[in-house]
């Protein structure tokens, strides 16, 4: 028997948390290179690929304020869509906290550490650590999370966003298929926002900074004495 070789998706994993990312003038800006390296890889499939290219064309025919204001109310206004991927498993109880400092373990284990106000377990930064894993290893850490994956791919679905190529996309790099399972709705979102936060001074909800709501986080995974950050 022959072993399977694991395509290469470092890029791919790359393009794919920025898309995730808030969608400001860079990554507008970037998407025709964006779509030239996933194709370049070739580590999803033709259907796949055909689906990321409908999103980042949608990206791309909104007004700057349009798609900055759809990514807020897609991600900002639910658990179920949340990028916070640890909410989906702990919520806001006290377990979140050691599997916080689990996951930033992991990362330094790699030696990479985490930029100012990132939090471990949001989607993009734990591709970007995916992203400089060797393709076995990568395609098995998003296979670990592959049911909170299908969670969110079924959550945006349901909301008939083009965003649910991501997960979807991902899924098929871990090697599983994306299966329908009931998603709870969620609370109101005055209700959501009066719950107490898993951090004292740190934001669990939305993709913003502590007293910053509602302002781009950029990505930023560093190699300890690195000048730059990891870039999609």
């Amino acid at each position: 028997m022959f072993a399977t070789r694991t395509p290469a998706m470092a890029r791919t994993l790359r393009v794919l948390a920025r898309l995730l990312s808030y969608p400001d003038a860079a990554l507008r800006a970037h998407l025709d290179e964006m779509r030239d390296a996933l194709r370049g890889e070739g580590a999803l499939s033709s259907a796949r690929l055909a689906e990321i290219d409908a999103l980042m064309a949608s990206i791309a025919r909104q007004s700057a304020i349009d798609a900055e204001a759809d990514y807020v109310q897609l991600f900002d206004s639910g658990r179920s869509t949340s990028l916070y991927l640890f909410e989906h498993v702990h919520g806001d109880s006290r377990d979140r906290g050691p599997a916080m400092i689990d996951l930033a373990q992991t990362y330094e284990q790699a030696g990479l550490y985490l930029g100012e106000g990132q939090m471990p377990d949001h989607l993009p930064v734990v591709l970007e650590y995916a992203s400089t894993q060797p393709p076995r290893e990568a395609r098995a850490f998003l296979a670990e999370m592959a049911h909170i994956l299908n969670a969110i791919f079924n959550a945006l679905q349901r909301r008939a966003s083009r965003y649910a190529s991501v997960p979807g996309a991902l899924l098929e790099l871990a090697g599983e298929t994306a299966r329908t399972v009931a998603v709870d709705d969620d609370p109101p979102l005055d209700e959501a926002w009066d719950e107490p936060l898993a951090f004292d001074g740190c934001s669990s909800h939305g993709q913003s900074r502590p007293g910053q709501s509602g302002q781009p986080q950029p990505i930023q995974i560093v190699r300890r004495g690195a000048d730059q950050g990891v870039q999609p």
